[in-house]
């Protein structure tokens, strides 16, 4: 029983080692620094609009080491994230329509790296809204 047990645990170490998943968080402050360590003292490396997406690496509280989508590193205070719901844009240009499919209107069109927070989604259509009160739907290809 107690090999079994051994070998049950070691196949199970095998697997689940490096694969933790970051937690996806959101900033939700209007603006937030990046630091290049987990301190006020440490330098502003640039900062995150409302509503950027982030992974989460490692927590030392109250900083956490994220990731963003280009997969560029820093650190955050925690108060300035939330585990709201967002996206960010990874193409050139994006439409953001009227409504969850190609045949709706153009509302509007952003560049890459514009984040906004998610409303809900429908099928493989997200509705959203930006910081400033703009609102629409996005395919799930064209963001992070």
């Amino acid at each position: 029983m107690g090999k079994t047990f051994a070998t049950i645990l070691a196949v199970l170490l095998l697997f689940t080692s490096g694969t933790a998943m970051a937690e996806r968080m959101t900033v939700n402050a209007s603006m937030a620094n990046v630091r290049s360590g987990p301190g006020d003292e440490h330098n502003i490396l640039w900062k995150l609009e409302k509503y950027h997406p982030v992974d989460v690496l490692k927590k030392q509280d109250p900083w956490y080491y994220f990731q963003d989508f280009e997969k560029d590193k820093g650190w955050i205070h925690k108060s300035l994230l939330s585990d709201e719901a967002s996206v960010i844009v990874i193409r050139d240009r994006c439409n953001v329509r009227t409504g969850p499919g190609t045949g709706k209107d153009i509302a509007f069109t952003v560049e890459k790296g514009v984040p906004f927070k998610v409303v809900k989604k429908e099928g493989e259509w997200i509705n959203v809204i930006h910081a400033d009160g703009d609102t629409g739907w996005i395919h799930k290809d064209m963001v992070w």
